[in-house]
């Protein structure tokens, strides 16, 4: 009888990191059962969202090219209340939300981490590019990829001990060329398949136009202000719009203006100069640490405040059980609340949080 530590699922979304994240396992004496999360309803599901009809299918024949097992899960009920009723929810507050962190909060590594004890197996894998270490005392760390141009880390910042515990990344170690090439050499039909750029379930990048359909909405006239509250013009609705945004305001001002805040209580968005967005000090909340239960004392960090963000040189202190706040050593442009921010020591993820708000005068 295969040992339950060698019985391993397979998360695979039909894309080439995971079909070779689950050839890997099997390549390595693990007994793989490749599951697919049914994350979007087929009708009127884009071709290419996350967990779709044509991923699955993808997937379906990956695992039949291995000769492994593959079953689908339907979870687009948590999907919708978990990411997307949030996401919407998000932007009508006036947040910019980031939603990979979130699915892969509450959907992904959570219900991935349930099949593995439905399913009697000891742990699961997915094609995400970072890498666990497990320390001397026992604590689980999380660390950048190999291929740092593919890191995947900021978007994992909030996985327990438990889940890391439970999950293998295989292609930590791996460049995508390589994950390419080796999808190339075992006949995978996904092999030269692009990689997903946008949001799975927004796939033109009209998160607005989304909202507005998702949420039924009409037309919410606001007006575009100034930093000093005067009226520059009138938008359909402040929820349109986010931090650091110059095309698409539908305003002409004469010169180039920038979305500095965004109050969907009062209906205004404030634009102004491009060196109005930089900022020094945020605080974060919602936060989760990693390589340490609490930061007891001011730490020196490396910071993103988003996923396409260089980190930058920061201090970092807890303020409280569920707050962080980052000081920069240099001022960083477009802080914007809604996004996480996420803590570095070298290649090690301390934690991060979600941006609330910036602490500048």
């Amino acid at each position: 009888m295969t040992d339950k530590n060698l019985k391993t699922i397979a998360a695979m979304s039909g894309g080439v990191d995971s079909s070779v994240a689950a050839y890997l396992l099997q390549q390595q004496g693990h007994s793989v059962t490749g599951v697919t999360l049914r994350l979007i309803n087929s009708s009127g599901a884009p071709e290419a969202a996350c967990g779709a009809a044509a991923e699955a299918r993808d997937a379906k024949a990956v695992c039949e090219r291995l000769g492994i097992e593959h079953f689908t899960i339907d979870f687009t009920d948590a999907f919708s209340r978990n990411v997307i009723d949030r996401f919407c929810g998000d932007y009508l507050n006036g947040l910019t939300p980031n939603p990979c962190v979130e699915c892969n909060k509450y959907i992904k590594f959570e219900k991935m981490l349930e099949c593995v004890s439905s399913m009697n197996c000891g742990a699961f894998a997915t094609g995400h590019y970072a890498r666990i270490e497990k320390t001397g005392s026992g604590r689980y760390l999380l660390k950048k990829a190999a291929d740092l141009s593919k890191d995947q880390s900021y978007f994992l910042y909030s996985l327990s001990q438990e889940q890391l515990s439970k999950v293998l990344f295989p292609l930590g170690a791996l460049t995508k060329a390589e994950v390419r090439a080796t999808a190339e050499a075992c006949g995978l039909i996904n092999a030269r398949k692009k990689d997903s750029q946008d949001i799975c379930f927004i796939p033109n990048g009209d998160h607005a136009g989304f909202i507005r359909q998702y949420k039924k909405l009409a037309p919410d006239p606001g007006n575009f202000i100034d930093k000093d509250g005067n009226v520059l013009g009138s938008h359909e609705g402040a929820y349109m719009f986010t931090v650091g945004q110059r095309k698409g305001l539908g305003i002409a001002l004469g010169r180039p203006a920038y979305v500095l805040s965004v109050d969907t209580a009062a209906n205004t968005v404030t634009l102004g100069e491009n060196e109005d967005l930089f900022k020094r000090r945020l605080e974060a909340d919602e936060i989760n640490l990693i390589a340490a239960d609490r930061i007891d004392a001011p730490v020196r960090v490396s910071a993103k405040i988003r996923y396409s963000h260089k980190t930058a040189s920061a201090t970092a202190v807890q303020t409280d059980d569920d707050k962080l706040v980052v000081e920069f050593d240099e001022p960083q442009r477009a802080v914007t609340p809604g996004q996480s921010v996420v803590l570095y020591d070298g290649d090690t993820v301390i934690g991060g949080g979600k941006v609330t708000r910036t602490l500048d005068p």
